[in-house]
């Protein structure tokens, strides 16, 4: 990994991609659920009704001062897209097998708490192939509401590609008859990766961020036990998941920037799913997975202390989820301007840089999205508009006059 500071992107003042989608949009989207696959002859509609709202969210951000403009993921249900569902050689499965789960990863252990089933269960039935993007339209609208000039600032997120295999006990995750073990999955699933990046890059895509929740959960000392009780290695796992990533981004041009947003669950209703600092896994996590940015979580004491960050090497860039997207309460940006000069510092500490140089190298934003599910954390559009505006106050305290 170079030591080269990749920054704008990233910028002072971020978001983590998904926004609260209005009434109309839910609106139609529910009626279409409601009709469980029969033609509701809103289908046709909803385009109409996505196009409006992308729109507007973009006026919205760019009126509020910010720059890693996103299109809200207000054309998915759920943060991830639908990556895995459009490669070839995987399958969603209904009413799954409940034995094939690890019910200690923790959202699967929170659905199953609360009489769910685990959410989509899609599984690798055949070789995995990518046979066209589907992020790239919804990537193109958005690219094409923007001036030339702010097109590379733009940020697109992307589902993890250990998304469908955590959840999973060993083995589970593919059919035996396709792949004999983990190393030929992860194989053609970076394969498919490095595809999907290699048509947005050529329509002009310069700044993607992967969501990725299950990295966090290696901070659960639940799920932690849970890996012990089965006999498996978690350490050895989340080796493979980095390597993995590197896979995934081994043929990426210089001037894409690459981020990973680690949370700790962020459902209907602000619900999480795991606590636990990033102590358990700094050192791997910021000094062998090849990526410029860390999007991470800070907003409550669930996620730790600053601590870690010490193993944040010089060339990568830290954005401090300071701001709850979870609940109305504003934080005090008195507060706030202290826990971002005390992350500096501990950056600082690590590498021997000073603390200036240090700050350079970090923004804030809110710790997670605000609508990961469609549906929305606990919180009204009034509360988004001004959570988004103290994340970009608080930066122009901070770094005056920068994005």
């Amino acid at each position: 990994m170079t030591g080269k500071l990749h920054q704008r992107p990233p910028f002072r003042a971020e978001h983590l991609g998904s926004l609260l989608r209005p009434a109309e949009l839910l609106d139609i989207r529910h009626k279409i659920d409601q009709s469980q696959g029969k033609s509701s002859g809103l289908e046709k509609d909803l385009e109409g009704v996505e196009d409006t709202a992308v729109k507007d969210i973009v006026k919205t951000q760019l009126d509020l001062g910010f720059h890693p403009i996103s299109d809200g993921e207000y054309r998915r249900h759920m943060f991830w897209g639908t990556f895995f569902p459009g490669l070839d050689g995987f399958e969603e499965i209904q009413n799954p097998d409940i034995e094939i789960f690890r019910r200690y990863v923790p959202d699967i252990d929170a659905f199953l708490e609360e009489g769910h089933k685990p959410g989509e269960t899609v599984i690798c039935t055949g070789k995995i192939k990518h046979v066209g993007s589907t992020y790239v339209d919804q990537w193109n609208y958005l690219k094409n509401l923007l001036p030339e000039e702010r097109q590379s600032e733009a940020k697109l997120t992307l589902a993890a590609p250990n998304w469908y295999h955590l959840r999973y006990k060993k083995g589970q995750a593919y059919s035996k008859s396709v792949y004999a073990n983990d190393e030929e999955y992860f194989e053609d699933i970076a394969a498919a990766y490095r595809a999907e990046l290699k048509i947005l890059y050529e329509n002009g895509l310069r700044n993607i961020q992967f969501d990725d929740p299950n990295l966090a959960y290696f901070c659960s000392e639940k799920m932690l036990a849970g890996f012990r009780k089965d006999n498996e290695d978690a350490d050895a796992l989340l080796d493979s998941y980095i390597k993995l990533y590197n896979g995934c981004l081994r043929d990426r041009p210089a001037d894409l920037h690459v981020g990973v947003h680690l949370c700790r669950g962020n459902f209907v209703g602000s619900r999480h799913f795991s606590e636990g600092g990033y102590d358990n896994i700094a050192t791997k996590l910021f000094q062998n997975l090849n990526v410029d940015t860390y999007y991470l979580e800070y907003d409550t004491p669930r996620a730790g202390g600053f601590e870690p960050l010490k193993e944040l090497p010089r060339g990568k860039n830290v954005i401090l989820g300071l701001i709850t997207s979870k609940f109305s309460k504003m934080e005090d940006k008195a507060e706030l301007k202290k826990r971002v000069y005390q992350a500096a510092e501990l950056i600082a500490q690590g590498t021997g840089e000073t603390k200036e140089e240090a700050l350079n190298r970090l923004g804030v934003s809110p710790q997670c999205g605000f609508a990961s599910h469609s549906d929305g954390n606990a919180v009204v559009k009034d509360d988004m508009i001004n959570k988004l505006k103290l994340v970009r106050e608080l930066a122009e305290d901070i770094w005056p006059g920068q994005p």
